[in-house]
Formats: structure tokens, C-alpha cells, sequence
């Protein structure tokens, strides 16, 4: 192969020192797909692990096989209520390849092996006797009374039937996320479920303008609190939450009303437990994940995968396909993609050398895997999604395969929310640089799709605040009625929708927010823990302050939907880079072009400023299309939102002359 033939060098003169590294990388791909190809038919094919280990049914023999891959294994015994837990009764025969498996049939289990009945597998090996949850199985709960979990045999009597296809975005519509918990959707203080979610929580994503949902916590995981990124059993719906039934009738109903279903899907690592997962599963510590050290995550207290071996990719690529096909997900955010990708996770590196993305600590397989699980997500659907959540600015991660790149739909601006966050805690409102906000909004390639936020779950954490919290702090619990004037409230009210609006129309070309973030959600994220007394009055959702008319939350929450709906309905998101026109550090005021919308952002604590001009890019009149001002957003309606603004020219160029409120910002549209 020319080094010098992929699109992806020839369109980033910085990558020509690794310009060689850059073809190996795709040479890797190609040469792993070739293997595929040759040795399982395709790419489909070798991610149908599940559907030779666990259990499948044999319509030919008439029986249920369970399997499991475990190498290192001395034997393996079934048990459960089909066989009155008898630990030694049920063998396993190895096959030769380490692949362990016994048939159950009809004849003589079909009375026993029911339906939820609950079983585990005795692995002996060089740690003795184990009892362990089947690697590939569907279903996981436990005993409220042990907290104990088992594995549970799932053959429901009617398969479930999806009734509606996703839906597909409009050309000119951007992603617009609102990622969700299942488990801290509701208000109540404890676990919401499928179905309270399906019923009460869509309708809300829909009223607010959203076009995606994004569903954390859905694979099982034993630690509530670790908001799902502790894997135990990854082709297992959390049964905290409901059934499978439940969760596929979730998404059937998203699809109904014109929602896209996204997973948050953690690859990354596992996590460490015995007992509940599938660490050291054969008596060995390099299964699964790799041996010593090397298979540690320190900072995440976790396992990490070995993505060079072929059961470790099967499983993976197989744990894909089943969500997309058995529950009709429409794509995936990939958690840690980061920590995938390095030796060093990323942590305390500055990539300031291409050579740091290519050649020095990258995790080669792991690059790899990703690629070849952008392949098959996109085979599977079309339109399907990827998001990678990763931090270091990898080259070519949203760039096609063919192109020498990972493959990925969409990158998350992770700097986004730290910035926001590092300026709020940091600098005072006076001493902000605006240039600096508008560099670090479009600091990015535009052919690179990014989802803009200005916070997420990671924000909302226990230790951290949402930015409504971090602006309002205590005055959110006494002084958020329409009618008590606070200037902390005011103040906070005026920059959320600030911010939001920001970074909405400079920062990607799609949108993600956590639930009730849009309407200032006050306090933080706690699930219950020892420290907390278990408590859950922080691991839910007050949908009740929204719907309050006499307090502030409504009115962020409609400002949130104008917003939302202005961004669909001028297409600001898709289209080319905005045009700064005018920066007054000064007055903290910013104008900027985008999609021949005019935005006018002061930032400026104090100075309000009549008859202020400023340059425009065409004469006309306009009219304001979006006030934060307004005072049905919680604004003080300084603006009349109805009048019609003229041009006139100075100098040969056009000018337009407003009365530039200070903590406000507008979106003008020509009219003439």
C-alpha cells in the first residue's frame, strides 16, 4: 500500500510524519477482516457467539445445548432448580477446543428446565470449585434476601414481536440526545422501571424536542451506584429495571413516537467480581482480559479486555449484534474509548505529537476492534449510530474505515463541559474572555461530527454540581419562585440559558443533555450507599418542579424547547462553520453568523447598552427569532421581541443598532 494514498493523511498535512502508521493501522483492519472472511464466511457470522454459548435451542435433536468457552478449566457442572441445585449431577463434556457444553432435551427436561427458573455453573479449576453465572446468559437477578445473584433460564411462551422500524432523521435535522437512567427516571425515592419509563419519561423526551433517547445502565451490573459501568453480564438487561419483554417494548414505543434508541454500551473494561462476572471465569486471569497487571485499571478498579483474541472479540461484536437485533437498538455511545485505545489510558498525556495517536502506548488491538465493531454496527442498520466518548482528539476516529480512519458517526466534545465548568469555578464573570468562549466552541474539524454539551451525567455526580447548582447553589431551594427576586437566581437563570445556547449553536453538529438538566435539576447525582444511609432522594428526577407553574424550572424548561425547536428548524447545527463578526471584549459582546441566523451574546455582568451597533453581513430588517431575555423564559423582557430591526450602512458596509442588554443573548432572523 502507498503510505501516502489514504484520505486521511492527505487531508491532514500533520499526520505525514506517521503517515506509514496511519496505512498499518487500516493494513491491520483489512488483514482481520480478510481472516473473518476466510474462516466464519462474515462479519455477522463471527459476532453469533451467544448463539452457540449459553443456551440455544436444537429444533433437529429437540433440547436446549449449554456452552461455555473456559480454556483453563479442569470441568464444568450445571445446576439449578431443574436439578434441585445438585452440584456434580449435570458434567459438562470438553469438546477438545476448550468449549465445554451438555444437551438437555425435551424428553427428559422439558417438565424441568422452565421458564425463570434460576441455575449457575460449578467451574473447577486451579482455584478450586466455583460457582459462576454463564458467561453468555440472558438474564441475571437477585435475592433480596441473600443479594445473592443467580442466572435465570429466559423462554418466555410468545416471543417478542416489534410492531414499528426506526425511525430516520430528516437530512437537515441534527442528533438531539437526551441521555437518561432508567433506574433515577422517576421521582419516587427508589428504582424506577421499564415500563414506568416507557409511559412516563417518552412523552417527556418528545414534548421536549429530542429526537434520541440514550439509555445507561442497561446491561446487568451488581453495584447500582456505579451507574452501570461495572459490566457483569453484558447480554443481560438489568432486571432491576424489568424484564427483556419490558426493555424491547421500551424501545418498540420509542420507535413509535419517533425516538432513536441509543445504548450506552461499555466495552472498555469489566468489572472485577468473581461471583457475579466473568473475570477469571476458567480459574484463569487471562480469559477474558489480560494476565497481571496489564489487565488491572487502577483508577477504575476493573478489568480490561485482551481485544487480540478471537473469543474475546466474538464476545463483544456478538454482544453488539444481540442488542441491535434481539431489543432493535439503533446504535451505541461507547463508554472509555480512551482508556481503550492507550496503554496509559490517556491519563496525564498531552498528545501534542501525532506519533502519541500512532506509535507510542497505543493499544493496536483495541483500535481494531473498534473498527471492525463500527463495521458491523453499520452492516446491521442502516442509520445506526456510533458515539465514541474519547477525550485525546484521535485522528481519524469519525473517519471512514477506507479512509484510514475508526469509523465512528459522531465524537463527543468532551472539552465542552470543562470549560464551562473550569470558568464558573475559576474566573469572575467580569474578567471572562470572549474569544476565547468562541475558540473553544468551534476549536474542532467540522467534518468531523461532535456532540456538543455543556454537561452531562459526569457533571451531576455526587462531588460535582449540574451548572443550574454550581450558578444558584443554595438559593435553588428557597428563592425559585416567579415572584421572589434573588440576584443569585437571576443571575443563574440568565446565564443556564446562555450557556446552553452557546454552545448549542457553535458546538457540534448534534446535541446531548442529561434528563432534567434542561430545566436546572437542582443538587446532584447520589445513589444509595452506606455514606448516604441508602438513601435514593438523590438518585431520582423531581419532574414535579417543571410542572409547577409558580417556579422558575418551567420557564428553563420552555426555554429549552424553543431552543431545541429553533435548532431543527433552521438547520443551525448542519450547516457550515459560523462567521464571527464582532467581538467587544469590553462590553463582553459577541455577534456571530450562522446559517444567515444573526446571534448576539452579552455576557457582561452590568453593561446595557442602547443604540449599540454592530456589524451584520446583509442589509434588510429583522426580527428576533430567540430571547433569553423574554420574560416567558424567566428573562426581564428588555426587548421587544416584536419590532422589526433595520440596517443602515457606514462606511460602505451594514450596521445595525440594538439595545444590547447585558446577561442576555438573541437570534435575529432577516425578514427583507
Amino acid at each position: 500500500m502507498d503510505k501516502n494514498s489514504l484520505p486521511l493523511v492527505k487531508s491532514d498535512s500533520w499526520l505525514e510524519p506517521v503517515s506509514q502508521a496511519v496505512a498499518e493501522r487500516y493494513e491491520r483492519f483489512i488483514n482481520r477482516m480478510d481472516y473473518i472472511q476466510n474462516n466464519y464466511g462474515s462479519l455477522r457470522a463471527y459476532a453469533l457467539a451467544d448463539q452457540l454459548f449459553g443456551f440455544n435451542y436444537d429444533p433437529v435433536r429437540k433440547g436446549w445445548w449449554y456452552r461455555e468457552w473456559a480454556p483453563s478449566a479442569a470441568q464444568l457442572y450445571l445446576m439449578g432448580d431443574f436439578n434441585d441445585w445438585n452440584n456434580s449431577s449435570h458434567p459438562l463434556v470438553n469438546n477438545g477446543r476448550g468449549i465445554w457444553e451438555i444437551f438437555l432435551d425435551d424428553k427428559t427436561y422439558k417438565t424441568k428446565l422452565k421458564h425463570e427458573g434460576f441455575l449457575k455453573v460449578v467451574v473447577h479449576s486451579e482455584k478450586g470449585a466455583q460457582e459462576r453465572i454463564p458467561v453468555y446468559i440472558k438474564r441475571v437477578v437477585q435475592d433480596e434476601n441473600t443479594k445473592d445473584f443467580s442466572g435465570q433460564f429466559w423462554n418466555p411462551d410468545k416471543p417478542f414481536n416489534f410492531r414499528f422500524n426506526s425511525p430516520k432523521l430528516p437530512d437537515n435535522e441534527p442528533l438531539l440526545i437526551y441521555e437518561s437512567h432508567v433506574g433515577m427516571a422517576q421521582e419516587k425515592e427508589g428504582v424506577g422501571t421499564y415500563v414506568e419509563f416507557k409511559d412516563n419519561i417518552l412523552p417527556r423526551i418528545v414534548k421536549a424536542g429530542y429526537n434520541a433517547v440514550q439509555l445507561m445502565a442497561i446491561a446487568e451490573h451488581p453495584y447500582y451506584g456505579s451507574f452501570g459501568y461495572h459490566v457483569s453480564n453484558f447480554f443481560a438487561p438489568s432486571s432491576r429495571f424489568g424484564t427483556p419483554e419490558e426493555l424491547k417494548e421500551l424501545v418498540d414505543r420509542a420507535h413509535e413516537v419517533g425516538l432513536l434508541v441509543i445504548m450506552d454500551i461499555v466495552h472498555s473494561h469489566t468489572v472485577k467480581n468473581i461471583r457475579e462476572g466473568i473475570n477469571e471465569f476458567d480459574g484463569s486471569d487471562s480469559q477474558y482480559t489480560h494476565a497481571g497487571e496489564r489487565g488491572n485499571h487502577a483508577l477504575w478498579d476493573s478489568k480490561l479486555f485482551n481485544y487480540g483474541k478471537d473469543e474475546v472479540q466474538q464476545l463483544l461484536l456478538s454482544n453488539l449484534r444481540y442488542w441491535m437485533e434481539d431489543f432493535n437498538f439503533d446504535g451505541f455511545r461507547f463508554d472509555g474509548v480512551t482508556s481503550m485505545i492507550y496503554f496509559n489510558h490517556g491519563d496525564g498525556v498531552t498528545f501534542d505529537r501525532p506519533e502519541k495517536y500512532f506509535t507510542e502506548g497505543v493499544e493496536f488491538d483495541a483500535i481494531t476492534y473498534l473498527q471492525l465493531a463500527n463495521e458491523l454496527i453499520h452492516q446491521i442498520k442502516a442509520g445506526a449510530i456510533s458515539v465514541a466518548e474519547e477525550v485525546s482528539g484521535m485522528p481519524g476516529l469519525c473517519n471512514p474505515i477506507s479512509d484510514g480512519g475508526i469509523g465512528f458517526d459522531y465524537r463527543l466534545g468532551m472539552g465542552l463541559p470543562d470549560f464551562w465548568i473550569k470558568l464558573l469555578k475559576d474566573q469572575r464573570d467580569d474578567d471572562w474572555n470572549i474569544e476565547e468562549m468562541f475558540h473553544t466552541m468551534t476549536n474542532r474539524i467540522f467534518t468531523t461530527k461532535t456532540l456538543a454539551y455543556c454537561e452531562s451525567h459526569d457533571q451531576a455526580m455526587v462531588g460535582d454540581k449540574t451548572i443550574a447548582f454550581r450558578l444558584m447553589d443554595k438559593d435553588m431551594y428557597f428563592h425559585m419562585a416567579i415572584d421572589d427576586k434573588n440576584l443569585f437566581v437571576d443571575r443563574g437563570m440568565a446565564l443556564h440559558k446562555m450557556i446552553r445556547l452557546f454552545t448549542i449553536s457553535l458546538g457540534g453538529e448534534g446535541w446531548l443533555n442529561f434528563m432534567g438538566n434542561e430545566f436546572g435539576h437542582p443538587e446532584w447525582i447520589d445513589f444509595p450507599r452506606a455514606g448516604n444511609n441508602w438513601s435514593y432522594k438523590h438518585a431520582r428526577r423531581q419532574w414535579s418542579l417543571l410542572e409547577k407553574d409558580y417556579l422558575r424550572y418551567r420557564l428553563l424548561g420552555d426555554f429549552d424547547k424553543a431552543m431545541i425547536d429553533l435548532m431543527k428548524s433552521h438547520n443551525i447545527m448542519l450547516a457550515s462553520a459560523p462567521w464571527l463578526l464582532y467581538a467587544d471584549q469590553a462590553n463582553k459582546t459577541l455577534v456571530f453568523e450562522r446559517n444567515n441566523l444573526l446571534f448576539i451574546f452579552n455576557w457582561h455582568p452590568a453593561n446595557a447598552l442602547p443604540n449599540y451597533e454592530i456589524p451584520i453581513k446583509e442589509t434588510g430588517d429583522y426580527r428576533i427569532l430567540l430571547s433569553t431575555d423574554d420574560e416567558q423564559f424567566g428573562g426581564f423582557g428588555r426587548v421587544d421581541v416584536k419590532k422589526a430591526y433595520p440596517t443602515f450602512v457606514k462606511d460602505g458596509k451594514p450596521y445595525m443598532k440594538i439595545y444590547n442588554v447585558n446577561r442576555a443573548a438573541m437570534v435575529l432572523s432577516r425578514i427583507s
